[in-house]
């Protein structure tokens, strides 16, 4: 009956989210079976890769003329969460990967075409880091640089990196930042680079470039994509894409890691099930570990609804025509670690009490709270500064520098 559930979800035509849900859910044991076998491989399995290209969800934010969905941000949201909670490296693939198709959508139409044009399942990397260097010349810039954190890249025939270049030519203040956009035959991935204790199976690799060219227009501002500038010049006519760049990408990547969480809790309840103490007490007899249990599931469904309940408002603002207020950017964020906060203290509420058999390889608790301790490391779910800017922001100071709003 599952098979016949998977061949039937694989066969049906992909023409909205609900189908690439359909999809994911019919293969999500498979995926769940594979995710050690990720994390032993150091990046997604072939049959990851190709359940995941094949479900549709790394089209959701592609535009329509290129096969994509143009799909609701909260209903994308809501499955990386259900996905990174059975199999936490492909949920985390899929929403970083999924994510430049939101950006890509707003470029230069020739950068489209050059990414979609022979193939619309093709997927793009992405280390942010503002860590290159970049020259400008004519028609374009001469890129150099070492960029940690591809996640995905095996799988990418594209990259996307962060560089931050002078306002003023010649000034020596490098405050603009800028995403460079390459092909894969134009740097290197290093396949030595990636031995972690968490996330092994997102294959996180450094890439690098090294005094290539890169045109015009496969360079985009964060500051006109945050402002919408691209959207209205590239795309006017798809309300999806005045939804704020860093008001998405942030909430993708919390996404990501609430639904890791729950995996060290969903995983902990299968194990409490089942398990005896030395002194012969079951757990689910235990007051103190079932009160453990109570308030982690109450905190993991708060963390997805406050998550949720954020990308809503701007899509739902976003669609109506209007613009997305600064005020709900900075408060939306401030939601954003909070919650992942939330949650990944749920998940280390449960781990405390869950005893001495959980130190073993073998046990899947061990491998989803390693993976979210690494999760946790990502810049955009580091806390304190947020809440420090969205409480500047209400009192009219100046937000300092470096915060991801």
């Amino acid at each position: 009956m599952e098979l016949t559930k998977i061949v039937a979800a694989q066969e049906a035509e992909v023409t909205c989210v609900a189908d690439v849900r359909a999809r994911i859910e019919a293969s999500m044991p498979i995926l769940a079976e594979e995710s050690l076998a990720c994390d032993s491989l150091g990046k997604l399995t072939p049959k990851t890769y190709e359940i995941l290209r094949d479900s549709g969800i790394i089209r959701i934010f592609q535009p329509k003329n290129y096969g994509g969905l143009e799909g609701d941000p909260v209903e994308f949201a809501r499955l990386i969460m259900d996905l990174a909670s059975n199999s936490p490296s492909a949920g985390w693939v899929c929403g970083v990967v999924g994510l430049h198709s939101f950006e890509f959508a707003q470029a230069d139409p020739r950068l489209q075409e050059e990414v979609w044009g022979k193939d619309v399942d093709t997927w793009t990397a992405s280390p942010y880091a503002m860590l290159g260097k970049a020259t400008p010349v004519e028609g374009g810039w001469r890129l150099t640089g070492r960029w940690p954190f591809s996640s995905g890249t095996d799988y990418c025939d594209w990259a996307v990196v962060g560089v931050m270049t002078e306002a003023v030519p010649g000034s020596g203040e490098f405050t603009e930042p800028n995403h460079f956009i390459m092909p894969r035959s134009d740097y290197e991935i290093h396949h030595d680079s990636w031995d972690t204790m968490g996330l092994r199976g997102t294959g996180s690799k450094d890439i690098e470039a090294k005094d290539l060219f890169v045109p015009d227009y496969r360079v985009l501002n964060v500051k006109k994509l945050n402002a919408r500038d691209y959207h209205r010049a590239n795309q006017p006519d798809s309300r999806l894409y005045e939804v704020p760049f860093d008001y998405l990408f942030p909430g993708v990547i919390s996404a990501s890691t609430i639904g890791i969480a729950e995996g060290v809790v969903r995983r902990y309840q299968e194990y409490a099930a089942e398990r005896v103490n030395r002194g012969g007490i079951k757990s689910i007899d235990n007051p103190y570990q079932m009160a453990a249990l109570g308030s982690a599931l109450a905190d993991i469904a708060a963390s997805r609804l406050q998550l949720l309940d954020g990308l809503q408002q701007a899509y739902d603002i976003a669609m109506a025509g209007g613009t997305v207020p600064a005020a709900l950017q900075h408060e939306a964020r401030r939601n954003q670690v909070r919650a992942v906060r939330r949650a990944a203290d749920a998940a280390r509420a449960v781990f405390d009490t869950v005893g001495g058999n959980v130190a073993r390889m073998s046990s899947p608790i061990q491998r989803f709270y390693r993976d979210v301790s690494v999760a946790m490391c990502h810049a955009c779910n580091v806390d304190e500064p947020v809440y420090a800017a969205q409480a500047a922001f209400m009192f009219g100071k100046p937000v300092p520098r470096g915060v991801i709003v």
